[in-house]
């Protein structure tokens, strides 16, 4: 598993600059694992990797860079140093004022991290060797690894089960650990304690990408060739054949393709090019080639995605000619994969998340279009284990989307050319928005140049949240007062907003005030709130009829309730 990074590539092909991507609106309570720390918590995590054998640990750092874990610590994997397993997050004392910039583990599990200053940490299981300590004992708490690399900055880091890879600032790849197939890349089968310099093939060459499964390891040049070495059984490799293959091997079927990035799963492989296109091949017994079988392929073939049928209606930011649609929803810009799962998923140009292989006990053959907005909620919710592809990045950056920026201008004096003035207080608003949003404002505002606009008809907290609204597409209301924003969305004609007013009125339903808004739902011709209201009534019959709003309920809402209470058999005994 490697940290997903952002590259762009000078003339000589050397990349010039590598970032930690950005997921600003990642949920990573999408994980279970997560379920474990308090709201408060979650809002200050920066970044989190979620790991083990069935999602059950997690490392996150806060915006204090602090860091902390949780979980069954198995082999001592958090690095607390104990095995013992913790529900609460420990704050990982060791790792005080480092900053990760990467991070992997492996099945055992065991965890190389990188710093922001290229140092490299590695804890957990240990038994062949995959801390690169010279060792096999477990390590409980993270060790500095410097054998090798104390003059190297290492930038990027990769885990295959019980091997290890990093890559440098300079281009070259070290490996250690388990080596029964070639994974280290030695030219032997022997376990590699300490960490060693992959050449043969990568000798001369600068590397840009690395990734590992389960038993095997990839490069990518910064020419846009993939060398492979290690495990090769079900084809993952991509030569053609299934022999291991104990050093680095350039793959000669993907001559004049320039690869960009490579993925690795359990025991396949993915690779995105240059132009967007993917490749895929290895193990297929769950479809996680994306080739709409589940024959193993040991040469690459074209993963192809097909754009969404409703996506053409998006408006698209680029000019038709010059990049159509169906260019945009195609080309792929992320593949993600595990070497823990079966699972594989990219993202388009266009935005849509596609998912395919083993998803939740099921075979997906074909690219699957997903409702997700990022990859990573693909191995949230539907790999096995649960657990995060790449480390994720939940640190909010100061570019603001348009959407935020009109929420952060609502009720603003300092750039509102509107207020309006409601049970004597001023709400503050910008007319060309609300032209915008509003139908009623559309018409209203068209000829009128006065900057104050009395209204009487409505409350202030119904009228303030109606605006609100205009710039949030979302309301915060109690039900009492969200039957009021109910009478202005149907005066308004704003179907959208009534749907939400009775969302809000059927979230904040009780006994004491079912019959007001079974009342509210009759008078605003809210049909599908008032069956709701209904139904409610209905099944808490006894309490709601020995409350007040009962007995002064309208005569003939009355009426019309004891009928249909009637027609549904309310009062047989």
């Amino acid at each position: 598993m490697e940290e997903e990074l952002s590259l762009s590539y000078g003339e000589s092909g050397k990349p010039v600059q590598a970032t930690l991507s950005s997921l600003k609106m990642l949920d990573v309570g999408k994980w279970p694992i997560f379920s474990l720390c308090s709201e408060e918590e979650l809002q200050l995590i920066r970044q989190a990797c979620v790991f083990g054998s069935a999602g059950n640990e997690v490392l996150y750092t806060t915006v204090n860079d602090e860091i902390f874990v949780l979980g069954t610590n198995c082999c001592g994997c958090l690095g607390l140093g104990d095995v013992q397993s913790t529900i609460e997050p420990r704050r990982l004392e060791s790792l005080n004022g480092k900053k990760i910039a990467c991070l992997s583990y492996g099945s055992g599990p065991h965890i190389v991290l990188a710093t922001t200053e290229g140092e490299v940490f590695t804890w957990g299981h240990n038994a062949y060797s995959q801390l690169g300590n010279g060792t096999t004992n477990h390590g409980l708490v993270p060790c500095h690894i410097s054998t090798n690399l104390s003059n190297k900055q290492v930038t990027e880091v990769a885990c295959g089960s019980y091997h290890s890879l990093v890559l440098t600032s300079d281009g070259e790849i070290f490996a250690w650990g388990y080596n029964n197939s070639g994974q280290v890349g030695s030219g032997s089968t022997a376990n590699q304690p300490i960490p060693r310099r992959v050449t043969g093939c990568l000798q001369n060459k600068v590397v840009v990408n690395i990734a590992c499964g389960q038993m095997c390891s990839m490069a990518v040049v910064n020419t846009g060739e993939v060398y492979v070495w290690g495990y090769n059984g079900n084809g993952q490799l991509g030569l053609g054949s299934s022999g291991n293959q104990p050093t680095p091997c350039r793959i000669a079927a993907l001559q004049g393709i320039r690869v960009q990035r490579v993925a690795c799963g359990y025991a396949h492989t993915l690779v995105l090019t240059d132009e967007g296109q993917v490749y895929a091949w290895g193990a297929n017994s769950y479809g996680q080639l994306g080739t709409g079988n589940k024959s193993n392929q040991s040469y690459p073939a074209p993963v192809v995605v097909e754009k969404d049928s409703n996506c053409c209606r998006q408006p698209s930011p680029f000019p038709t000619p010059d990049f159509p649609c169906a260019a945009r929803c195609s080309r792929i810009i992320e593949i993600a994969a595990c070497h823990s799962a079966h699972t594989s998923a990219a993202k388009t140009q266009g935005g849509h998340v596609y998912m395919w292989g083993q998803c939740r006990g099921q075979s997906v053959t074909l690219p699957h279009l997903t409702h997700f907005s990022c990859t990573d909620d693909v191995f949230a919710c539907f790999a096995t284990p649960a657990v995060s592809w790449r480390l994720l990045s939940v640190e909010p950056d100061d570019h603001l989307t348009v959407a935020e920026s009109l929420k952060r201008e609502f009720d603003n004096p300092n750039t509102a050319d509107l207020k309006f003035l409601v049970d004597g207080k001023y709400i503050y608003a910008h007319k060309v928005l609300l032209k915008i949003r509003c139908e009623h404002f559309r018409s209203s505002l068209e000829d009128n140049e006065d900057d104050i606009v009395e209204m009487s008809e409505f409350s202030y907290p119904v009228y303030r949240a109606f605006l609100e609204y205009l710039y949030t597409d979302s309301i915060s209301l109690s039900p009492e007062e969200a039957v009021g924003l109910l009478d202005l969305a149907t005066f308004y004609r704003e179907n959208r907003l009534k749907k939400l007013c009775q969302q809000t009125i059927k979230q904040g339903i009780c006994e004491e005030n079912a019959i007001a808004l079974l009342s509210a739902a009759v008078k605003y011709d809210a049909q599908d709130l008032e069956e709701f209201c209904f139904r409610f009534c209905i099944n808490h019959l006894t309490v709601v009829t020995q409350t007040s709003g009962f007995a002064e309920m309208d005569h003939d809402l009355l009426k019309n309730f004891i009928s249909k209470a009637s027609r549904v058999g309310a009062f047989k005994n």
